[in-house]
């Protein structure tokens, strides 16, 4: 069973501390049984804090040293302006020297940089605090725009909630679009969201004005199969192109042409997975009209091809 290891550091963040908790904990295999083995790992007497007024101890069964024989190790966000202890980090390269997949939750990414293990490499956290990581860390590349960043090895998420982006993407590249989208039913959220940060800073409550998007994206979802254009996403949103282009990066942070594309290929993946239909009937059912398009986008936003998808990934 793959294990996972989440690495306790004092002062972590016990939202993140909950996330792979839950997100892995979410995911079985054939004939039900749990698809991960998760074990919370502790140093004697860790805090974890939802805040600087609500601090708690956490306790396990599993202690760091567990941490080298994971398959993955999720580091929870820690403070930004501290310095892990030096036996975590040693830990944490050790983990990834035997072959560990290593991944961070917003401000995690510290831990990871402490370690070494994102010099050279590409890099993402909370964006309040994405100028501290660039500074101290002048090695990594950090990205504050996206959701989180994917080294194949290394993977580091941004703030706080992205966490559960990060987690259902690693869901996915171990057992495929239809496994991340079971569980991101269970925790009632999509399965996999565009656009990056900006979804946190300028977040609207659905229904709160007439600027809400939640019936034109439910409406473009039910219709991906057909060439939508955006003057129809604008008409049926009641906006001028300019308005809609406005409120739609405010609410997804990216485009309506791009939020469809990503919504087409997610699409596929499903239907990869879960159906024998040709690629011919899939590129029709996803709008994308011919294989040959079908393919292209999907290499783009997946990083291989339908068929080899679908040799992988097919139940």
């Amino acid at each position: 069973m793959h294990i996972v290891a989440i690495l306790a550091l004092d002062g972590m963040s016990a939202f993140d501390l909950a996330i792979p908790c839950q997100v892995f904990a979410l995911v079985t295999g054939p004939g039900g049984s749990p698809a991960y083995d998760v074990r919370v790992c502790v140093d004697r007497d860790t805090v974890a804090t939802a805040g600087p007024t609500a601090p708690f101890r956490v306790s396990s069964s599993y202690g760091w040293d567990e941490v080298p024989a994971a398959d993955t190790v999720v580091v929870p966000g820690i403070p930004a302006d501290g310095t892990p202890d030096p036996r975590a980090l040693r830990l944490l390269r050790k983990a990834a020297d035997g072959g560990a997949r290593i991944a961070s939750i917003c401000t995690g990414a510290f831990a990871l940089a402490h370690a070494g293990l994102l010099e050279g490499r590409r890099a993402t956290t909370h964006w309040r605090f994405a100028d501290a990581l660039a500074e101290r860390f002048p090695g990594t590349s950090v990205d504050p725009s996206v959701l989180y960043v994917d080294e194949g090895a290394v993977l580091t998420s941004a703030g706080i909630a992205a966490g559960l982006d990060l987690c259902l993407h690693m869901v996915r590249r171990d057992h495929g679009a239809a496994a991340a989208a079971a569980a991101a039913r269970m925790l009632v959220m999509p399965p996999q969201r565009t656009g990056g940060q900006a979804q946190f800073i300028e977040y609207r409550t659905p229904g709160t004005d007439s600027s809400d998007l939640g019936e034109t994206l439910q409406w473009m979802r039910g219709k991906l199969g057909e060439p939508l254009t955006l003057a129809d996403i604008a008409a049926h949103a009641m906006m001028s192109r300019r308005s809609l282009a406005r409120h739609f990066r405010a609410q997804t942070g990216t485009t309506p042409l791009r939020w469809l594309l990503t919504q087409r290929v997610q699409r596929a993946r499903e239907l990869l997975e879960t159906t024998g239909l040709p690629l011919t009937r899939i590129a029709e059912a996803t709008g994308f009209g011919s294989v040959e398009t079908l393919r292209h986008h999907f290499i783009r936003q997946v990083g291989t091809t339908p068929s080899a998808y679908r040799a992988a990934f097919r139940h």
